[in-house]
């Protein structure tokens, strides 16, 4: 009796008895097609989905670090030339927003000027331009000629201007 309940098992799982709108297989040659899913190829497609949203995002985040590092440096940039210009020799109260020019004079320190280098003539009193600058609202100094402007060269000039 016991094998006739496990073989009428076995039958049982191998046909659906139940309602046909719930059949895991068509029943009918009419009945719409049901294909088995493939659980390997739905994972390795979301994992690789996943890989790529992933790696697009950190991508994003990365160039966003980098924009903020160059920010980071821009400031520091401003801020070693605000202390630069702010030892130097001065002779006017600087107006926000107006254009000003940094040269070096003869004895290593620094001169800041209203006069453009093409307008000093012959009577140049430095011994080299440095750079044009522009007072910002926070009284930092905004360099608007970088390519002249080299911070190292300046690194070392900076204790010969603390006293003036």
């Amino acid at each position: 009796m016991e094998q006739d309940n496990t073989s009428q098992s076995k039958e049982k799982s191998l046909y659906y008895t139940g309602e046909a709108k719930f059949s895991p297989v068509p029943l009918t040659v009419s009945s719409p097609v049901i294909k088995p899913i493939d659980k390997n190829k739905l994972r390795a497609n979301a994992v690789e989905s996943m890989h790529m949203q992933a790696n697009q995002q950190i991508t994003m985040l990365r160039k966003q670090a980098e924009l903020i590092m160059e920010q980071v440096k821009d400031i520091e940039e401003r801020l070693k030339i605000s202390e630069l210009i702010y030892t130097a020799e001065m002779k006017f109260k600087p107006v926000i927003g107006q254009l000003y020019h940094l040269y070096q004079k003869e004895d290593h320190t620094f001169l800041v000027s209203m006069i453009a280098p093409a307008e000093w003539g012959r009577s140049k009193t430095f011994k080299k331009f440095v750079s044009t600058v522009k007072l910002l609202a926070d009284h930092t100094w905004e360099v608007l000629d970088k390519s002249s402007l080299n911070f190292d060269d300046f690194e070392e000039a900076m204790p010969l201007n603390q006293d003036v």
